[in-house]
């Protein structure tokens, strides 16, 4: 889930929100937290291959799963080049006279690479590069609180208290509904939580192992998204935040711990390889199963020896590479701040079908006079599943109000209604093509 869009993108939720954008990710946190109660319970009670697109097609429609399928895809199709712009960004920072595109393309063939390896490469790799990712959440972290506590009198010898918190305009600087404004954007800092059902089918033991990820899951958002965030605003003035450097590099050069700084501009790379490399992984299942549901030209389908759909492989990277070379035309900034928010609307459509998913499945369950899920079952069932539902909704609608963001829901709602309506147009079993 953490990635550069997180240590990056974070300054710009910082500078457009203000020193509330913690709030942001506690919403964030609980719309994440609802939609993987909603698949843990449809991947424990029915395992389905392919995950929430097999489950889109069984409980909401065929036409909504290719929708769904091909948005999913899609929002992957631009994520992965912005966690390479991102990398580009942090590296060009080091080597000035190598422009961020030339990074941006070098990050996007070591991705490409990985992922026509074995998939216990894949496996091994996400492992140690995920324990790269919280030692620099949890060393932030440390070094944030000693900060704001004045406990490192070679530093900042004073207690900060509020001073960056309500004295710079106050806690909502720029009006409290900018926070469900920029909710795309953030949203797309907890994406990539919903991979854990589309790699159940690869794993051993998925029905053990998803409840247990699940019950962790709410710490892990509170210790990897809430604290630093917090400790980020009550140490650093949320209008000197940006896209030009990682904010939380920003923070620890402001008190002079340099040195330190540039060592996590250069591990932040790790997330962004990390998290690109995940959402690689994600988009090529999807389009594999798209093409099992005869959604997809028929020849994407095939294995390897090495557990790679390769055909969807190959058609998957070629799509990222068209956008990542598209990052010669725009500025770096404000194509990241693009792709991103294009990433957030299109990867909420899928949360949604999630949620619409359990919601029907569970309907189905009492229509039908079944006992209820055994193994995880959603909890307060309809309100929470509603719940999630509704805000996300609002979220995707709310965009409209932002004249630099609403680009994304121009892009996204075309994404999704092209590909359902080309399958209504379509004999239904054939491939789309």
């Amino acid at each position: 889930m953490i990635g550069s869009s997180y240590f990056l993108g974070t300054g710009y939720i910082l500078n457009q929100v203000g020193p509330s954008a913690f709030l942001g990710y506690i919403l964030g946190g609980l719309i994440t937290f609802l939609t993987m109660c909603c698949l843990a319970e449809l991947s424990t009670s029915d395992p389905l291959e392919g995950s929430f697109v097999s489950y889109s097609v069984k409980y909401v429609s065929s036409s909504w799963g290719c929708g769904v399928g091909w948005s999913y895809w899609f929002s992957w199709l631009v994520f992965i080049p912005s966690e390479c712009l991102a990398a580009g960004i942090l590296m060009h920072a080091f080597w000035p006279e190598i422009s961020t595109s030339h990074f941006t393309i070098l990050f996007g063939a070591l991705i490409t690479l990985i992922n026509f390896l074995h998939v216990k490469v894949f496996g091994e790799m996400e492992f140690w590069l995920a324990m790269i990712k919280i030692f620099l959440i949890v060393s932030f972290s440390v070094l944030a609180l000693l900060i704001f506590l004045g406990a490192l009198p070679d530093y900042n010898p004073d207690f900060l208290g509020g001073r960056y918190f309500f004295n710079e305009g106050g806690l909502f600087p720029n009006g409290f509904a900018v926070i469900l404004i920029s909710m795309v954007v953030l949203i797309a800092n907890f994406q990539g939580s919903e991979i854990v059902g589309l790699a159940a089918s690869e794993s051993h033991e998925p029905l053990k192992y998803i409840p247990k990820i699940l019950k962790t899951l709410s710490y892990r958002i509170v210790g990897t998204y809430l604290i630093p965030t917090l400790l980020l605003a009550l140490i650093f003035p949320w209008n000197s935040a940006g896209l030009s450097e990682s904010v939380f590099v920003d923070a620890l050069d402001k008190y002079g711990i340099k040195t330190y700084g540039k060592v996590f501009s250069l591990l932040i790379t790790a997330g962004a390889i990390s998290c690109a490399n995940s959402g690689l992984y994600a988009a090529v299942r999807c389009l594999h199963s798209l093409a099992t549901h005869r959604m997809a030209p028929k020849f994407l389908i095939p294995i390897n020896n090495m557990g790679i759909p390769v055909f969807a492989t190959i058609v998957t990277c070629a799509g990222i590479w068209i956008v990542l070379i598209s990052s010669y035309l725009l500025p770096s900034s404000q194509l990241y701040a693009n792709l991103l928010a294009v990433s957030g609307f299109t990867g909420s459509i899928c949360w949604i079908s999630i949620c619409w998913a359990q919601f029907n499945f569970r309907r189905k369950l009492i229509r039908d006079e079944l006992p209820a899920p055994s193994i995880y079952k959603i909890k307060f069932f309809p309100y929470l599943t509603l719940c999630a539902i509704f805000i996300q909704v609002v979220c995707l609608f709310v965009i409209l109000l932002s004249p630099t963001l609403r680009m994304s829901f121009y892009i996204g709602v075309p994404v999704i209604l092209i590909p359902i309506i080309l399958y209504k147009c379509t004999r239904h079993g054939r491939p789309i093509l």
